[in-house]
């Protein structure tokens, strides 16, 4: 509960703030002027920035925050941040001096890397926003589906110029945004963006525009010294001087001398108001810059009230406006060209006297005796308790996560699921299949969960929606002609999908926070989500994001290449693989088969599992038929365990000449690489090469970054007793390696184009390195150079070469 705000109270609070407002500053100086620079290379940080966050965040943790509350904290208040969290007991003293150096604070809040429990990395401006948005949405979903959550509100603290990105009025918009009653945003209005001070028209609209979507709009704009001053006679003058009063004269006056200021400030349309200079006779020219630049967000009983009206509104979300200066109380305050400047040995001596930092220590915390002391040690085991009941050091976890998740184990997810195997079947056709599939695991579909942009139907996810449902906070009415009510939604709090509006960003962003729904609400959920594949490019921003937080998720791109011809170039994706395999903590697959896919998604499930180092998945799948018939070969020779493995390792022979042709010359070998649906045209190409008796191998690449990790890792003795001269035989043995490789995408054709480095051997690289167009697949493929002929062609060249090069 909440203390009342006693003036003894208020002090022990101010108190805090000036230590945290110290803290704070004296870590960028460490990095900047005490720590040793060996290279010349600026360090960096943000003092300004952070000087205007000290309120807003002492209010926030000091009072507002209970145990299971959430918190995104605005990027360049990072040592905001690690100040309060330690005096909270939560990081070490040694880190305060390790601000931007390796294996220290990180520039801005990461939840993997940094010491302390950061809730969610922020840093690229606007993502840290809507983090907290959808991972409210995230516990409102595990919380009606499991029951009980570790979670309790989501707040994002922001800079006002973060509200710049159009991803924050994408997820604004979306229509769940205005139910999550337990979203609260609070915008640091200081009114400058890195180059220059923002026009004072802007807050109206942006408070204009949040009301209009359904958020409660509160303001923290003047603070009590200010409003007393309005309300004596005439005191609404000197709020109307305010109110009229550009952003750019404010931010000149309260960096001005008190008597310069006085006059300027009474001074209107040419003439000294009688009534100004009236109400200002009573306030020093000492004080005056102080009383003018008192706003709401650096006077800590109006930053309270305002959080807390915030905290009693029980049925929307709400949206903060907390009126502040940029380098509040430091010698650089309402400076237009602040954001990277640093204070001086000087200017950080003048402000050790004063905050009265003590002489002797300068990375002093709190006395436990002391009232500022007990209140840090009541608000840090309230925020973070261990099972003991004190306050929890648990660097580097989620706050208070000290029981495991609830949900699947790797070892409850089985091999297989059965799934129609035989005729001509689509990957993303045959990936709608083995949803329904495995929505029938008892163990699988309670924690499986979809979710896509508008584009459901489109990729196949219809079956599992009619048997799952929509999510949604409570139960609609289906409005239906009967005949047609078999094949309507049903919405409700049980539905296992989520449908969003047409948003990339805001798709990645929900996968994201379902993906760390164990970290941050105590339940596990196996988020898959599909979106058209060219357009994964729209949402790369928060797929980063997601990935960089060590969330796990299936991201479903379909349809994808120029398979999808007549929607011409703007849907013809085919720079999507090569991001596959170059994102970090991401496995990503291009099967051809429904037996691939069975066990691929399988293994993207096991990878979401917390009891495992996992990833998320990628998976590039096609609307393009495929003969089933392709793999039973492979499935004979290999055999189902075998073939098994080698998929999820990377690759596999789909054709053997050795099998096929033994009787072909071997001197005579090309090997022809391709993945996904490229398979049939390489399978075609093949033939035509026995039918001219050239031996022809045909590996099925699944997943070239499995390859190349495989690789990669036996070059660097990561992989014991794997050679590298004998890594991947299964696909190439060492005897075969003199022979040609032609590689064959449907996407860019450097996505392949390092296998010849990797065995040596000399390659032809082809695919798709130009904007598509409308036609037919086969219009397309002879036009890229990637159909059949195409390939039988270049093998041709490729054995001419290895034969008189």
């Amino acid at each position: 509960m909440p203390m009342k705000l006693t003036s003894e109270y208020l002090d022990t609070l101010n108190r805090i703030q000036e230590r945290i407002m110290w803290l704070s500053m004296r870590i960028v100086h460490e990095a900047n002027s005490v720590r040793p620079q060996r290279d010349g290379v600026k360090v960096g940080g943000h003092q300004a920035s952070s000087a205007s966050m000290v309120t807003i965040m002492t209010a926030l943790y000091f009072h507002l925050l209970r145990h299971g509350d959430k918190v995104s904290v605005k990027p360049h208040a990072s040592p905001v941040f690690h100040a309060i969290q330690y005096l909270l007991g939560q990081l070490p003293r040694d880190y305060l001096t390790t601000l931007r150096a390796f294996g220290g604070l990180q520039a801005y809040p990461s939840r993997t890397k940094d010491p302390d429990p950061v809730d969610f990395s922020t840093g690229s401006v606007g993502l840290g926003a809507v983090a907290p948005a959808f991972a409210a949405l995230t516990h409102h979903y595990a919380k009606m589906h499991f029951g009980d959550v570790t979670s309790n509100r989501f707040i994002a603290i922001i800079g006002d110029a973060e509200l710049d990105e159009g991803n924050v009025w994408e997820a604004v918009f979306d229509e769940w945004m205005a139910e999550l009653s337990n979203a609260i945003w609070i915008v640091d209005l200081n009114r400058q963006s890195l180059d220059r001070v923002v026009p004072g028209i802007r807050a109206g609209t942006l408070k204009s525009m949040f009301d209009s979507w359904g958020w409660q709009v509160l303001e923290a704009k003047y603070g009590r010294k200010l409003q007393n001053l309005f309300a004596m006679e005439h005191g609404e003058l000197v709020r109307k001087r305010i109110d009229d009063m550009s952003n750019e004269e404010y931010q000149l006056l309260v960096r001005l001398p008190g008597d310069e200021l006085r006059q300027r400030f009474v001074t209107v349309n040419g003439h000294k108001d009688p009534h100004l200079e009236a109400l200002l006779a009573p306030i020093s020219n000492a004080e005056l810059p102080g009383v003018v630049g008192n706003l709401g967000g650096h006077d800590l009983s109006e930053m309270i009230g305002v959080l807390e009206a915030a905290d009693a509104t029980a049925d929307r979300p709400s949206v903060i406006f907390a009126y502040t200066i940029k380098g509040w109380r430091l010698p650089i305050a309402g400076d237009p060209h602040n954001h990277s400047k640093l204070l001086s040995v000087d200017e950080m001596s003048a402000l050790a006297e004063e905050l009265s930092i003590p002489g002797d220590d300068e990375w002093a915390a709190f006395d436990p005796d002391s009232e500022e002391g007990a209140l840090c040690t009541e608000i840090a085991q309230q925020l973070y308790p261990a099972p003991n009941g004190e306050a929890a050091a648990a660097p580097g976890k989620a706050n208070g996560a000290t029981e495991p998740p609830a949900g699947l184990s790797a070892q409850d997810v089985p091999e297989s699921v059965p799934a129609r195997m035989h005729g001509m079947l689509s990957t993303q056709q045959s990936f709608g299949q083995i949803l329904v599939s495995m929505s029938r695991d008892p163990k699988l579909a309670p924690r499986m969960v979809t979710t896509s942009p508008d584009v459901s139907t489109s990729t196949n996810l219809s079956g599992w929606i009619a048997k799952q449902g929509v999510f949604s906070l409570t139960d609609r009415e289906i409005y239906e002609l009967e005949e047609n009510r078999g094949l309507s939604w049903h919405y409700g709090p049980d539905g296992q999908h989520i449908e969003l509006g047409i948003s990339e960003m805001n798709l990645f962003m929900m996968l994201a926070m379902l993906g760390l729904s164990a970290e941050l609400n105590g339940q596990q959920l196996i988020p898959i989500g599909t979106v058209y594949d060219p357009f994964v490019l729209r949402g790369l921003d928060s797929f980063i994001y997601g990935l960089y937080a060590d969330s796990r998720f299936i991201i479903v791109g379909t349809p994808s290449g120029v398979s999808l011809a007549p929607e011409g170039g703007a849907h013809q994706s085919t720079v999507t693989p090569s991001l596959g395999a170059e994102l970090p903590n991401l496995n990503s697959y291009e099967p051809c088969f429904a037996q691939e896919l069975v066990w691929i998604m399988l293994e993207a499930v096991r990878q979401c599992c917390r009891d495992v180092d996992g990833r998320a998945t990628y998976l590039r799948l096609s609307t393009k038929p495929t003969d089933q018939a392709m793999l039973e070969p492979a499935m004979e020779r290999l055999g189902a365990t075998e073939l098994r493995r080698q998929v999820l390792e990377g690759g596999y022979r789909l054709l053997d000449w050795k099998t096929a042709t033994p009787e072909a010359d071997p001197g005579s070998l090309v090997h022809i690489a391709s993945t996904g649906i490229m398979l049939a045209e390489a399978m075609e190409a093949a033939e035509m090469l026995q039918g001219e008796g050239i031996a022809a191998n045909v590996l099925n690449i699944t997943s070239p970054r499995r390859l190349y990790e495989n690789w990669r890792a036996a070059q660097w003795g990561r992989r014991p007793g794997r050679e590298p001269s004998r890594l991947l035989s299964w696909l190439i043995p060492p005897n075969e390696r003199q022979a040609p490789i032609v590689t064959v995408q449907d996407g860019a054709s450097h996505n392949l184009a390092w296998l010849g480095s990797l065995f040596g051997s000399y390659l032809i690289p082809l695919g798709v390195d130009d904007f598509g167009q409308s036609g037919t697949p086969a219009d397309l493929y002879r036009h890229f150079g990637i159909d059949s002929r195409a390939i039988f062609e270049a093998a041709l060249v490729g054995l001419n070469r290895t034969e008189f090069g």
